[in-house]
């Protein structure tokens, strides 16, 4: 019976947004699984682009888009309870197409994209959802495929974790991944890109977010 409620509530948080959106969507469930932290990194940004909003695809004040494959992260954050969570200030940061971030101890050989702002942010709404555009995140030198996030807000202990691509063959190499002990915590990292109708992106992907302590 325990395994039977645990598999059902890990499909519920897959499924989110599948009914009309995530607008509305409650947990009835006594308790969700928090998603695994993962640490923050040596690359997340020093300072702020002028142009900071949840689309990193372009740059304002310059005409091209970023190169890559356009994605749609979208996600809701919630308490275990399953309470959805407003207000929250949801941060992104990522490598561009080349597999370099937009950081200055990033000493790698490889372009930089001046159209790929490299970092956003999104603030959840009343019931607790976050929209992002982006690229699909590529391989960095023995990481896999991955978009790093972080959560605040009053109230709220910082929390760090990082979404990772399903089926990405460096997956099966990547240390921080394969930290997380637990595989039902590991695979919730995990997140299948699926083709998008939305117009402008080829790729569309949902990162529920559960937080272990949440007020």
């Amino acid at each position: 019976m325990e395994e039977k409620q645990r598999t059902r509530r890990n499909l519920l948080i897959a499924g989110l947004g599948a009914l009309g959106g995530f607008a509305g969507v409650r947990m009835a469930l006594a308790e969700l699984s928090a998603t695994a932290a993962q640490l923050r990194g040596p690359f997340y940004p020093l300072s702020r682009t002028l142009d900071d909003d949840n689309d990193l695809t372009r740059v304002e004040g310059r005409p091209g888009k970023a190169s890559g494959v356009i994605v749609d992260i979208t996600g809701q954050v919630l308490s275990v309870s399953g309470k959805p969570l407003a207000g929250v200030k949801v941060e992104i940061w990522q490598v561009n197409a080349w597999g370099r971030y937009h950081h200055p101890e990033d000493h790698q050989d490889k372009p930089l994209d001046p159209h790929f702002q490299g970092y956003g942010r999104s603030v959840t709404g009343a019931d607790g959802t976050y929209r992002f555009r982006t690229i699909r995140p590529v391989a960095y030198p023995g990481r896999a495929p991955h978009i790093h996030f972080a959560l605040s807000a009053d109230g709220l202990a910082p929390f760090c974790t990082q979404m990772y691509i399903a089926g990405a063959p460096e997956n099966a190499g990547d240390f921080l991944l394969n930290g997380v002990g637990d595989p039902a915590a590991r695979d919730r990292l995990l997140v299948p890109l699926l083709p998008s109708s939305a117009p402008g992106a080829q790729l569309a992907g949902q990162f529920p977010i559960v937080l272990p302590k949440a007020p």
